[in-house]
């Protein structure tokens, strides 16, 4: 869950990584979207930045998902869940920064022991739970990936302040459009040309 302050409102997205979002398109024409893992986070709160919080909302805008899980990937941190985390925390610090939040090294060891106690408590629920319902759950393999995702939040951290000019946004489509005037009429004219093969 992701909690958002706002003034003296909090505002909370039970799954603000869910892979699923909608928007108008006059909304997207301003938005700056991170193009790795850190997708979801950043238009979520590019559109907290941009528009009246009364405007966002979370609903289900589908009956069923397929979401295509990672694997964990300790080994490798350029793989699977551990990139994702580490974009994913990336994308969290550079929008911090954005408000004024100043990052120290020492920021990102605090922050993985504050991750690391909360999450293990959360181990510790989530078995319980799992032991009152009659179902298994591997404490080793859930640690596992708390530790995994500790270790990632401080490599985001220093990936971060290495190069904290990185700009790893996929163009606003107000810039693509100013460098390509016919972008739409083309894109247009391709969905068209697309539909006339299909409808053959």
């Amino acid at each position: 869950m992701l909690i958002v302050r706002s003034g003296l409102n909090y505002y909370n997205f039970r799954y603000p990584l869910a892979g699923e979002f909608s928007f108008r398109t006059d909304v997207l024409n301003d938005l700056r979207i991170p193009s790795d893992w850190g997708l979801e986070i950043g238009v979520l709160s590019e559109m907290h930045r941009n528009y009246a919080h009364n405007r966002l909302c979370q609903v289900d805008i589908a009956e069923t998902y397929d979401h295509k899980h990672q694997d964990l990937s300790v080994e490798d941190k350029k793989k699977g869940s551990s990139k994702m985390s580490t974009d994913i925390a990336k994308a969290l610090f550079r929008k911090m920064a954005t408000q004024g939040v100043v990052f120290f090294n020492e920021t990102f060891r605090t922050l993985k022991a504050t991750y690391l106690r909360i999450a293990l408590d959360f181990v510790e629920t989530y078995h319980n739970d799992a032991s009152f319902n009659g179902l298994d759950h591997d404490i080793h393999l859930e640690e596992l990936a708390v530790e995994a995702f500790s270790e990632n939040l401080v490599n985001a951290g220093q990936k971060f302040l290495d190069n904290p000019m990185e700009t790893p946004f996929i163009p606003s489509w107000n810039r693509i459009a100013s460098a390509m005037p016919d972008v739409f009429s083309r894109l247009r004219d391709a969905v068209e040309e697309d539909n006339k093969e299909f409808s053959i």
